[in-house]
């Protein structure tokens, strides 16, 4: 198989035809062989009526129905593990993002051999309270990944080998850093295309307020933080805290000391628990061995973090249970 086409959804029944016979009427005039894999993240309204009605007019539609609503990266990461194309598209079911663009980034991966493209819209039709925001956030990516290129890291529409998507695990809301996990596996020829970008057609959109932006600074950390010290947090804490203990341990040999020699020499000199660097350096062995504690506790625990990529789906179209 060519393509496939993975769309995460939300309440969006009113785009979901349109956007099919759209992805369709490309794939033809291509003559891709593709599949279209709709996951469902728990819509309340009559999306799912509308997938089983594309599903009965084309063998070429799949679907997941979550039973709850997870996010965005749950229902990429279990498009991504029925997707059986040679390319992986992903696309948001707004229409705002072009079916158009498909060839193209198809033959960027077959052709010129990218890992991953992603879009770029470099004209947009969101409001200013969300474009602003955006391009602070892509500048942040961008200097902590190190992937210079993108300046779009968060845009729906990409493309990747297969082999990527079978390689990465997405979970949380780590779809904004698919790039990010894409080099850290391994896979850095990573390019961009500049879309198009439509202005929404039915509906609102379901990803505005500042939350939005301060998860994503904060998972941003976080990847960072698992890429370098995920497999190894002992490595961190542990420094961190011996050195801590260690200078606070020095400092109450240094008081013991200064006391001592005072009471050999006769000289006058107040209890040590009078001053207050005795309590200083005592809290700094504790913070110490509180953080050597958490990097041995890390340790524990990324050995044994399985479960964590576990939803409930209730129901699937074209795809084995």
């Amino acid at each position: 198989m060519d393509i496939s086409v993975v769309i995460p959804l939300f309440n969006e029944e009113e785009s979901l035809s349109e956007l099919f016979e759209w992805i369709d009427r490309v794939m033809l005039a291509n003559k891709y062989s593709y599949e279209v894999i709709f996951i469902n993240d728990g819509s309340t309204d009559r999306s799912w009526e509308v997938i089983q009605s594309l599903a009965k007019q084309s063998e070429n539609v799949k679907a997941i129905k979550f039973r709850r609503n997870y996010g965005k990266s749950p229902a990429l990461y279990c498009g991504f593990k029925e997707a059986q194309g040679d390319v992986i598209i992903t696309m948001d079911a707004d229409l705002q993002d072009s079916p158009d663009e498909i060839p193209a980034l198809y033959r960027m991966v077959m052709d010129e051999g990218y890992d991953l493209v992603s879009g770029y819209k470099q004209k947009r039709y969101d409001p200013l309270s969300k474009t602003l925001p955006t391009k602070l956030f892509n500048a942040t990516a961008r200097k902590i990944s190190g992937i210079k290129n993108l300046h779009d890291f968060n845009c729906g529409l990409k493309a990747y080998r297969n082999e990527v998507v079978k390689n990465i695990e997405v979970y949380g809301e780590m779809h904004r850093y698919i790039p990010y996990l894409a080099k850290n596996a391994g896979f850095d020829k990573i390019g961009e295309k500049i879309v198009h970008h439509q202005a929404r057609k039915y509906g609102s959109s379901k990803f505005m307020g500042l939350n939005r932006f301060v998860n994503g600074y904060l998972d941003l950390i976080t990847l960072w933080f698992l890429n370098n010290f995920g497999k190894k947090p002992m490595h961190v804490f542990g420094f961190l805290g011996s050195i801590m203990f260690f200078i606070g341990f020095i400092a109450v040999l240094a008081l013991g000391i200064d006391k001592l020699w005072a009471l050999t020499h006769h000289v006058p000199q107040r209890l040590i628990t009078d001053s207050p660097y005795f309590y200083i350096a005592l809290t700094m062995m504790m913070i110490g061995t509180q953080l050597f504690l958490t990097g041995f506790i890390g340790d524990l625990v990324s050995r044994s973090s399985s479960g964590r990529n576990d939803y409930q789906i209730e129901k699937k179209i074209g795809l084995e249970d």
